[in-house]
């Protein structure tokens, strides 16, 4: 006889001991961590850490969007931000310059679709655009992650990615350009080779998918 595991409610902010499990794998893996109360705090802390004249692309990211640090990043005029300046250029006739400017940027700030309580950083995509940026192309990265994120394992994070974070990136793929999304691309970043380069800002509260 077996017994069927319930499915792991996705949208739950992980317990305190869970959060730290997460950081204490995270930081083991040359990840610097720091757990914050929520995306107020996180808005804060990003101004602190990027110098102002920096060039910064942000990912795209639900958690961005809702907290602000989006619109901080690309309209704030502190930053030399690269989104606005790559969605002002044309698609064809800039394309080379279009994809040296995302791969390379001085900071990229996003978020993950999941991260591991055994020190893993999973990363979803349709274009791939932030990919190269995350995996190294960029001198430092940020991530913003809530607390409903964190999962107990790579097996769960990519049921998290499948069953949880692509039905809703669907959803808003359609709304807003009219069809869905898909993993296309997949990053897993199991450790950060450069002392100081990749931050994760991991938040006590749910925030984005």
């Amino acid at each position: 006889m077996t017994t069927s595991m319930p499915a792991t409610p996705f949208t739950d902010p992980a317990p305190a001991q869970r959060l730290e499990r997460a950081a204490t794998a995270l930081t083991a893996h040359g990840f610097t961590v720091e757990i914050l109360d929520d995306a107020a705090a996180a808005r804060t802390r990003v101004k602190e850490l990027i110098p102002e004249g920096a060039s910064v692309f942000t990912g795209a990211s639900e958690t961005l969007r809702l907290s602000g640090i989006e619109e901080d990043i690309n309209a704030g005029g502190r930053y030399q931000a690269i989104k606005p300046r790559v969605l002002a250029m044309d698609r064809v006739t800039g394309a080379d310059d279009i994809r040296r400017l995302l791969a390379g940027p001085d900071v990229i700030v996003g978020s993950v679709a999941a991260v591991t309580e055994t020190g893993s950083l999973v990363v979803a995509s349709g274009s791939g655009s932030q990919l190269p940026g995350y995996a190294g192309g960029a001198a430092r990265a940020i991530w913003i992650v809530g607390a409903q994120k964190v999962v107990p394992d790579l097996d769960t994070a990519l049921r998290r990615v499948e069953d949880h974070c692509l039905p809703l990136e669907s959803a808003r793929t359609r709304e807003a350009y009219g069809w869905p999304s898909a993993v296309n691309r997949l990053l897993i970043l199991n450790g950060e080779h450069q002392a100081g380069r990749g931050t994760v800002l991991l938040l006590r509260e749910a925030i984005g998918f």
